[in-house]
């Protein structure tokens, strides 16, 4: 008991020093929810939207969600094409409630939707906890189920909470699920064709929680005559590790496509299981991110370039972090092609230990694909694989080496958000080369959009999806269409990869580092970059750098303000991004914090109790930093003059026009401005003089009550008493009005920034 309390206190310490020392990327753009440009669809009947397939072929987006499919324009989703409805029977939802479960949960979710054809798709649901499967006819505008629906046990989950993959493959359904009601069975089967299934032990599959599973074509040009690969992934309980607590570990399995099983040992099961340990940590710190949420792989013409990215969190609640990883498919394969095997060693008076097997390894490799090495020796499938190799690859299933992340650390971390879903999309910049740009959804409704450069993580925005707040369950891309496809309880979103528009300014999209958008000098606005295909020699982006040094000066126009002497004056101010500050300049000189008559707050600058020494330009300065260089730009420019304390304030606005953006300044005539502002009519102060008056009233009141006591208290001789004082001496009270120190009768009014469109 002792140590395991020592224990759990290393580890506490050990979160808490990692939470101070993992750094964290800041979103430089926080967009909130806007309806212009995303497309939305939301009808009766959708609900628990838990998986999407993207049809470019056909331009429809396939949805699935509670006893419902439904077709969608992929170019505008909110417009619906075709919906079928697949309802369990009533006989189905009574067993179902009779056997414990809610009536909530005895629907029938649909959770995949595969595509075979033009024509056919593969559609599985939980069917009030009795999985079932059904081919669904695509004609025209309208799409039908064939009802030839087929039990799906091991093939589609129960529970529609629980994790689960799945891939169809020319006729071939692979998925990793549960085989039985309770989730106890976890299997990764492969059905229709050749079924073959895993072994039902902890050291193949302890308790897992499956994310995805994809298949690469490794036998494309492979000198070896190597097979395909279905890869596997998901997080279980370690078997490996002695912990005080059940520790989760995220895993990478391989399975070889032609698999057929054993002859004798590993009969209908695979031969070519093996799982490794997928790591995502930060080295320095020995700190990893045990948890894989999903998984997502960039593919490219030669599958050898091919990278998975993963989302990971940690254990450990108290650290609210999550961690993107990249893995190449050179580094899988030397885990799985020459790594070393682990064993189950059995130590007398201790549980079972995992350790590197030392022995000798039969001959072909157990796990391996059948490829020219073993035809040359004679085994030209798996079924003529000798005893000893299928014995030791069902006893041995985990390698010893962990596949590790491209760069030995993650390409993103971020703070005080819950990655759920992400999609990659590789991308061309103006100079020439490919960024790997990351579409993240979080468990609030966001979209994030991220690179990774050079090992420096940087966010270019983060994006509300949803008017109020709720987990993005799906996401997929259209690279062709340059859409993004988001998936909820509620709803379905569809957005483009990249909203050029939204900066204004030649600063502001340079800045912005966005691989997709670029500054067209001649058409002196933001513009998507795959949109240019003449001459590029106009444009400016800086994707590496962030350096907006190119960007034209641009001049701004004032904002006017007249103010009473005494009063205080709010002049309002946002910084151009997240990732920059704001500095307030005076006549040219810059403004400390430790100055007591001014204020700096978030939003602007409060100066107190103003004289004539405030009268002057006051310009606002957005300072971002990117690359060790620092871009000053002008957000908005005041010009304050002075009038007297019985004259009421005016402010006058004028709009801040822009004719070109950039890194911005300045230069104008002060007399005009000064005529211009003393033609001004001025207005009343009216919640000012409301103040005084209520002073002055809650004066005179306290003033008679006072007066009243003295006269009780005797303090002070009633006019008809002086003649019954006598000899006494008199004593004459001398009672002057009070004299209230108020402001002016007129306050200048907040004057009114021009809004960036951020």
């Amino acid at each position: 008991m002792g140590s395991t309390t020592v224990v759990l206190y290393l580890v506490l310490q050990l979160i808490q020093g990692t939470k101070a020392s993992l750094g964290s990327c800041i979103p430089r753009k926080t967009v909130k929810y806007q309806t212009g440009n995303i497309n939305t669809f939301m009808r009766e009947g959708l609900s628990n939207v838990t998986t999407l397939l993207v049809s470019e072929e056909t331009d429809t987006l396939f949805v699935g969600g509670r006893d419902a499919v439904f077709a969608l324009d992929l170019n505008n989703v909110s417009r619906e094409i075709a919906r079928e409805y697949w309802f369990p029977t009533q006989e189905r939802q009574l067993e179902c409630i009779h056997r414990g479960k809610d009536e909530m949960r005895c629907q029938n979710y649909i959770l995949f939707l595969h595509k075979i054809n033009d024509s056919d798709l593969y559609v599985c649901g939980t069917n009030a906890y009795h999985p079932t499967c059904d081919h669904m006819v695509i004609h025209g505008a309208n799409i039908s189920l064939r009802g030839k629906a087929e039990e799906s046990r091991g093939k589609c989950p129960f529970e529609p909470t629980l994790k689960y993959a799945s891939v169809f493959v020319d006729g071939e359904f692979y998925s990793a699920t549960s085989n039985n009601f309770l989730g106890t069975e976890p299997i990764i089967l492969r059905s229709m064709r050749n079924p073959v299934r895993t072994e039902f032990q902890t050291s193949w599959l302890n308790e897992p929680s499956f994310v995805n599973m994809e298949i690469v074509h490794e036998s494309e040009s492979n000198p070896n005559g190597d097979d395909d690969k279905i890869y596997v992934f998901f997080t279980e309980t370690a078997v490996e590790f002695e912990f005080y607590d059940k520790l989760l570990v995220s895993r990478i399995a391989r399975i070889c496509r032609s698999d057929l099983g054993g002859k004798r040992v590993l009969q209908r099961r695979w031969t070519s299981f093996l799982k490794s340990r997928l790591s995502c940590s930060v080295p320095e710190l020995n700190f990893d991110f045990n948890i894989v949420q999903d998984i997502f792989l960039l593919r490219r013409r030669r599958w050898q370039d091919s990278i998975f990215y993963g989302i990971f969190s940690q254990q450990w609640g108290r650290l609210d972090i999550s961690a993107v990883c990249a893995y190449s498919m050179k580094s899988i394969q030397e885990v799985f092609s020459k790594g070393n095997y682990k064993g189950p060693v059995t130590v007398e008076h201790s549980p079972v230990k995992w350790m590197v097997y030392r022995g000798e390894v039969p001959v072909p490799r157990p796990g391996a694909c059948i490829d020219n090495f073993a035809r040359s020796i004679g085994y030209n499938a798996s079924s003529d694989l000798p005893d000893k190799v299928l014995q030791f690859v069902r006893d041995h299933p985990l390698m010893d080496d962990s596949v590790n992340p491209i760069g030995n650390r993650p390409v993103l971390l971020k703070r005080g958000s819950n990655y759920t879903r992400i999609v990659v999309d590789r991308v061309t910049g103006l100079d020439q080369q490919t960024y790997d740009v990351m579409f993240l959804g979080t468990d609030d409704g966001y979209l994030h959009k991220a690179f990774n450069c050079d090992e420096e993580m940087f966010i270019v925005e983060a994006l509300q999806l949803f008017v109020s707040p709720e987990p993005v369950r799906s996401l997929q891309l259209s690279s062709g269409k340059g859409m993004l496809y988001v998936g909820s309880l509620s709803a379905v979103v569809q957005l483009p990869v990249a909203q050029c528009g939204r900066y204004t300014s030649c600063a502001d999209c340079v800045l912005a580092r966005d691989p997709y958008c670029a500054w067209s000098q001649s058409a002196d606005k933001c513009v998507l970059l795959a949109n240019q295909t003449g001459h590029t020699k106009n444009l400016i982006q800086s994707v590496k750098y962030g350096d907006a040094s190119s960007c034209h000066s641009v001049e701004n126009s004032v904002q006017k303000c007249l103010f009473t002497l005494g009063n205080n004056v709010h002049l309002k101010c946002d910084p151009l991004s997240n990732l920059a500050s704001v500095v307030w300049m005076f006549n040219g000189r810059r403004l400390q914090a430790e100055d007591s008559k001014y204020l700096l707050y978030d939003g602007g600058i409060a100066i107190l109790n103003v004289t004539t020494d405030a009268a002057g330009f006051y310009d606002c300065l957005s300072v971002e930093k990117s690359k060790g260089k620092e871009f000053h730009i002008t957000m908005v420019r005041y010009a304050l003059y002075a009038q007297e304390k019985t004259r009421e304030a005016h402010v006058i606005t004028t709009a801040n026009k822009h004719s070109k953006a950039g890194a911005e300044s300045f230069q104008s005539s002060e007399q005009p401005l000064l005529d211009e502002a003393a033609n001004q009519k001025p207005v009343d102060g009216q919640s000012e003089n409301l103040l005084l008056k209520l002073l002055g009233t809650g004066f005179a009141l306290l003033f008679f009550f006072l007066l009243l006591w003295n006269f009780y208290k005797g303090h002070f001789s009633l006019p008809w008493k002086r003649r019954e004082i006598g000899s006494k001496p008199t004593g004459t009270a001398v009672l002057g009005s009070p004299a209230l120190a108020t402001e002016g009768s007129g306050s200048a009014k907040n004057c009114s920034t021009p809004q960036m469109n951020i």
